[in-house]
């Protein structure tokens, strides 16, 4: 994963779900036809996924949150 798709997820990994929910709606509609969302397959995490959310549970630093309006600030949604 590249570092614009890291900042991304830590940015919703800390969203509230309204915030969350605006987003989706974002990417929903500014990418309509780029992609077909109900045809993307869901797929059953890996052994590397899983050891990555297992890293994640036992790191301290993963557990520290910024407030949601700070978050919207950062990706300039607010």
């Amino acid at each position: 994963m590249n570092a614009i798709k890291e900042r991304i997820f830590g940015a919703v990994t800390v969203m509230d779900n309204s915030s969350a929910l605006k987003l989706w709606e974002f990417i929903t509609n500014e990418f309509v036809h780029s992609a077909d969302w109900n045809s993307i397959p869901e797929t059953e995490p890996d052994e590397f996924d899983l050891q990555m959310l297992a890293e994640i549970e036992q790191d301290k630093d993963c557990h520290e949150f910024i407030p949601a309006d700070e978050a919207e600030k950062i990706l300039g949604l607010s």
